[in-house]
């Protein structure tokens, strides 16, 4: 099996996990005898040690091998995946899923960093796409899903679905995929000099900077999605679903046009036009005159954001040779931080001016951040094809 669908399979199964509870909040609600309110601490209870945990599974990858660790984080997650689906009551499942989330996230950085140690710089960008499509799809499929099972067989088979995903992927990942270097002592000083050693490299700050911008202007933006669809009189969380849909199937659409965007644009092309065509783009959704045109504004917006994200993740594999699980790991903490940051401020920012002009401020940011991101890649990208 070739090495880049096992990883893929990986992708696949912490992203769907990730998004599986999002569509039955309600379900969960009445079964549990809890408020939405409590049952929406699920989602929180899953990011906040997917996003925490990845700095503590770099290291570890970099020292005990990054196979080994995938295949640990991918059992643990179906463990953490079977007791959700076994938990009594709402205290339990929140337990349960903060298990998923810590193993979940040690899953995606270190599958990048895996691509990175074993696909040259050159074709990397092919690479990475063949795995972020497997994410893409495990969002999409984890929430289509998880809304189609849960009202017509109720929310414990959701997640027995979702522990089968984790268990194929962890034996595909036994059986497909072998570990290429020894083991290293482990230790907190050493894993604190290998970020030591990527923080060294003067690109790491500025990648870093980069992404948790990226992050906090579209995904920080994605909570007003709703309050957009109010403003602009088209309707309320199903319409605002929609048009998230639309930038995910956008996300899937652009990892089939790499090897073109690659050669015509280079890396440097790439995430300047896409900084600035998700920053158009969103000044346009800010004003959007129908459903039909708001879907297709996020649609292209989704194409647009993966071209600078992907970009930042082949830099991200490139920040450092011998410490790139680390890399990676500080990559991806930066970039939900942006995330988590962003949309407390953009969500004041809409309380006082309301969604419209805030999707127009993000749109700007994201135009003033093409600028400076197009300077990242090295020059010699654009010949790599």
């Amino acid at each position: 099996m070739p090495f880049l669908l096992v990883l893929g399979l990986a992708a696949f199964a912490s992203a769907f996990s990730m998004r599986a509870v999002d569509p039955m909040l309600n379900i969960l609600a009445a079964d549990l005898n809890v408020t939405l309110q409590e049952v929406a601490l699920l989602a929180s209870a899953f990011t906040l040690p997917y996003a925490t945990m990845q700095l503590l599974f770099g290291p570890i990858g970099d020292a005990v091998g990054k196979v080994r660790l995938i295949r640990f984080n991918l059992a643990m997650l179906a463990v953490g995946l079977a007791v959700s689906a076994l938990v009594p009551g709402h205290p339990e499942l929140l337990a349960a899923r903060m298990l998923s989330g810590a193993f979940a996230g040690g899953v995606i950085p270190v599958v990048l960093a895996t691509v990175g140690d074993r696909v040259s710089f050159e074709m990397r960008p092919l690479a990475l796409s063949r795995v972020l499509l497997a994410l893409v799809l495990g969002q999409l499929v984890g929430s289509a899903a998880a809304g189609f099972i849960a009202e017509y067989a109720g929310w414990r088979p959701v997640f027995w679905c979702a522990f089968g995903v984790a268990a194929v992927a962890f034996l595909s990942a036994m059986v497909g995929i072998t570990e290429e270097r020894q083991r290293q002592p482990l230790s907190f000083g050493a894993a604190l000099a290998r970020y030591g050693t990527v923080l060294k490299n003067p690109l790491s700050i500025k990648v870093y900077a980069v992404v948790a911008v990226e992050g906090a202007l579209t995904f920080g933006v994605f909570p007003l999605a709703a309050p957009l669809m109010v403003e602009h009189g088209l309707g309320d969380a199903v319409e605002a679903g929609l048009v998230l849909g639309a930038f995910a199937i956008g996300g899937a659409f652009y990892t089939f046009a790499v090897p073109v965007l690659v050669r015509r644009l280079g890396l440097a092309g790439m995430i300047g036009a896409g900084a600035a065509g998700v920053g158009i783009l969103f000044g346009a959704a800010a004003v959007g005159p129908n459903l039909p045109v708001v879907v297709a504004l996020f649609a292209a917006s989704g194409f647009a954001f993966y071209m600078i994200h992907n970009v930042l993740q082949i830099l991200a594999t490139e920040l450092s040779a011998e410490a790139r699980g680390s890399a990676v790991s500080l990559f991806a903490s930066a970039f939900f931080v942006g995330q988590a940051v962003g949309a407390v401020i953009l969500a004041q920012a809409a309380g006082v001016l309301g969604a419209a002009p805030v999707f127009a401020l993000a749109g700007l940011g994201m135009l003033i951040l093409a600028a400076p991101a197009s300077l990242l890649p090295p020059r010699k990208a654009k010949a790599a094809a």
